[in-house]
């Protein structure tokens, strides 16, 4: 049970109050705060999984409510639901759990015998009713935007892949060690040289893990940093570089790297990883927007701040907490590419890119960017890499990756990277 209450706060605080799940698990007082680790993992689960099939269970919750509960019982029903249709839980052990978590509350027991009967009748009608139902919608603000820009068919694939949540992806120290710890790991190696694991344990007893072999890194999230080619013994940024997954690989590649973020505390694991993966780089805490470096880089890397709706898969919270007012981040990412841009070298190159699916925050932002920048030119992404698939690469050259890719492997996170060159003295 305290998992399962700590699952219900985490509902109630994403729904009620509009905070990420993120922020609640980190907060020293959050639900998960006074939880063993194997609790701690299991209420996570359980409520992001709640989250990414939520409008469908509610859809099944409805053919047995006369009237909408108050909320903290409709979510004690959410999470019974999910546990009997998508985790499969026994069916005594789930009604049992909502039924407890309505007589938490003093002001809802008198409710706990509605919960008793609906969960009884979704445990016994609800599969039939759940095996017809299509995956959860992207709210409007976001739908809309991704029709526009993929079509209706990617769109549709794009939810398919929120739905089934994403696996374990790893990026590797040395690519040398992928064949023995895919063995150990029980993983595959994909293409682009990560590892995935479609049943993870937990991370941190791992094969690895103890001797820095690797860190967490979705697929698409690992393939910016590979557009930039060789990297050995050449000065290079990466600016808003937690949770370091990009310093990481940067330093791996034998770049001597500068990593700037705004976030002291976010830094602090970057710090962490890095000691833990023995990888070196100087870690600076600071705004880039005031910030300035004492003389250019070779390479830059922009991981710009951004809607994070590629990631959706990982975080089903996100359309719950965000809203379509994109203009702020929007300017803002224009004004960081221009700023990093600055402190290029003459023939240096930078890579911009954003966790986003759509295209105001990825192929927009780098057309206007070059329209007012004569002295820059968008190289092909596929110029280091070219063994990237066609539909990979859109017009321009730039990387667009979508959760409907790779959907036979388990798919990956939306994400766009545009690799830039600044011109050269001679140019």
């Amino acid at each position: 049970m305290p998992a399962r209450i700590a699952a219900a706060q985490l509902l109630h605080g994403v729904l009620h109050d509009g905070t990420m799940i993120s922020d609640l698990i980190e907060h020293k007082d959050g639900p998960l705060a006074d939880l063993p680790p194997s609790a701690r993992a299991r209420a996570q689960s359980l409520a992001l999984s709640t989250l990414r099939h939520l409008a469908p269970l509610d859809i099944v919750l409805d053919q047995f409510l006369n009237k909408s509960p108050p909320l903290k019982v409709r979510n004690a029903l959410r999470l019974a639901a999910n546990e009997l249709l998508v985790d499969g839980v026994a069916p005594h052990a789930a009604v049992d759990a909502a039924v407890r978590l309505v007589r938490e509350s003093r002001k809802l027991q008198h409710l706990s015998g509605l919960a008793n009967a609906v969960a009884r009748r979704v445990a016994e009608q609800g599969p039939e009713i759940w095996d017809d139902m299509d995956p959860q919608e992207l709210p409007a603000w976001l739908g809309k935007p991704v029709e526009r820009a993929y079509g209706e068919d990617a769109l549709q694939g794009i939810e398919a892949a929120h739905a089934q949540g994403a696996p374990l992806d790893l990026t590797l120290r040395k690519a040398s060690d992928a064949e023995k710890l895919a063995q150990e790991l029980n993983a595959e190696i994909l293409p682009t040289g990560s590892l995935r694991l479609q049943k993870p344990g937990q991370v941190s007893t791992m094969a690895g893990f103890d001797d820095g072999l690797w860190w967490v890194q979705d697929a698409a999230a690992a393939m910016p940093v590979q557009l930039l080619g060789s990297l050995k013994g050449l000065r290079v940024l990466d600016l808003c570089a937690a949770p370091g997954g990009k310093t990481m690989q940067l330093a791996a590649g034998g770049a001597e790297v500068t990593a700037v973020d705004i976030s002291k505390d976010r830094l602090k694991r970057v710090t962490q990883n890095l000691q833990r993966t023995k990888l070196s780089a100087k870690i600076i805490a600071s705004d880039i927007v005031r910030w300035a470096p004492d003389k250019p880089f070779d390479l830059i890397l922009l991981d710009a701040p951004c809607s994070a709706t590629g990631t959706i898969r990982r975080h089903p919270d996100l359309p719950f907490g965000k809203s379509g007012d994109l203009k702020p981040i929007l300017r803002l990412q224009q004004k960081l590419l221009s700023r990093a841009f600055e402190w290029l070298k003459p023939g240096g190159k930078i890579v911009y890119c954003t966790c986003s699916l759509l295209p105001s925050e990825g192929e927009e932002q780098v057309e206007k960017f070059l329209r007012n920048h004569v002295d820059a030119k968008q190289l092909p992404a596929n110029t280091n890499l070219p063994d990237l698939p066609a539909d990979w690469i859109e017009k321009n050259g730039g990387l667009r990756l979508r959760p409907d890719f790779w959907t036979e492997r388990g798919s990956m996170d939306g994400f766009y990277a545009a690799l830039i060159e600044k011109a050269g003295l001679t140019e």
